[in-house]
């Protein structure tokens, strides 16, 4: 099967050009590379033409985002696969032979990940990520040796948009990334909504890409993930889900107001709530829309969400023992909730 691969960059050229050279090696007839360029001010575009001459360039002369991006190249390619790539991740050799042989063995898999590695792939970036059931997300065993890593194909709560495939009928099939999003949180959403759809989403452990990898803070970032995290929570959970979720949800807004004081992003926290409720009507519309096209349970969707608090966005909660105890244990009544409500709408034979 064949490849349109998708590469987003904006001040990229430091990096892009040795990994998409390592990417040119890989592709076979019929593949196809776009490079989207978010109004780069590096000469990006320059150095990905010295790279591989044969690429095709998409020139924005503004920055539509990540997400943005990514469905410019979608719409630009005709591919049954496509594969998106961020431009500080370089794949390893055979890691596309590796990705197409997951479309042929996993015909039910909408979308899935190669294994992402850092520090020279000693260490893994992410081998899977993991969605919390209060909407954030993070990527899964980062950190630890790549010897930890899954030994075969597994299922995962979602795919990491640095080293992506997902099926063009899949794609289409959701409407693609959310450009709304711009960048953060654009690849949970997607897997939220394919798991909704009924496609399954999972992670190729052969497929190796080493990423250039720093968990960086910052205003802009956090008003993102978290006006982002509401985006997703109110248009992907089914009602029943978040009827529920409801005295969790206003318990975590005032949690993590005080971790914004303490961590000097309250401004950034703030500014994402008031953008959450000016954004109400259209969150409100993309829910329908979302909805319409759920074919599981509110049970099953719960099953692609956690209560683990492993994560460094999470890293002011971590200590607190208590309050990770009264989490898994609220999560567990929610399940088990919507489970038995699961069991009396199931019809009897």
């Amino acid at each position: 099967m064949s490849f349109a691969v998708v590469v987003v960059t904006h001040n990229s050229g430091d990096s892009v050009s040795r990994n998409l050279s390592e990417l040119a090696k890989q592709l076979r007839s019929g593949d196809e590379l776009v490079v989207v360029d978010n109004s780069s001010a590096d000469g990006t575009p320059d150095a990905v033409r010295a790279a591989v001459p044969e690429v095709r360039i998409l020139e924005q002369q503004r920055n539509v985002g990540f997400a943005g991006g990514c469905n410019l190249g979608a719409r630009a390619t005709t591919a049954p696969l496509l594969l998106f790539l961020n431009p500080d991740a370089r794949p390893m050799p055979g890691c596309l032979d590796a990705l197409r042989r997951t479309a042929l063995e996993r015909p039910a898999w909408g979308a899935w990940q190669a294994l992402v590695t850092m520090d020279g792939g000693r260490r893994i970036n992410t081998a899977g990520n993991v969605a919390h059931f209060l909407g954030m997300g993070w990527a899964g065993r980062c950190g630890q040796p790549v010897t930890e890593a899954p030994p075969e194909r597994i299922e995962v709560d979602f795919a990491s948009g640095a080293a992506l495939v997902v099926r063009r009928e899949a794609w289409e099939d959701v409407g693609g990334f959310d450009q709304r999003y711009f960048m953060y949180g654009e690849d949970l959403d997607l897997a939220l909504r394919l798991w909704s759809a009924g496609w399954a989403v999972g992670v190729e452990p052969d497929a190796l890409v080493e990423h250039e990898y720093e968990f960086v803070k910052g205003e802009r970032k956090w008003f993102l993930l978290e006006r982002n995290r509401w985006w997703t929570v109110l248009s992907d959970y089914p009602a029943a889900l978040l009827a529920l979720l409801v005295p969790a949800l206003v318990g975590a807004e005032l949690a993590l107001i005080a971790m914004a004081a303490d961590g000097g992003w309250l401004r950034a926290k703030l500014a994402s709530q008031v953008a959450a409720g000016r954004e109400l009507p259209s969150i409100m519309r993309r829910r329908r829309v979302v909805q319409a096209s759920r074919t599981v349970p509110a049970a099953e969707f719960a099953r692609h969400l956690s209560a683990s608090f492993e994560s460094p966005y999470l890293a002011g909660l971590q200590r607190r023992t208590g309050l990770q105890r009264l989490q898994r244990a609220y999560w567990a009544t929610v399940r088990s909730l919507l489970g038995a409500a699961s069991s009396l709408l199931r019809p009897r034979a």
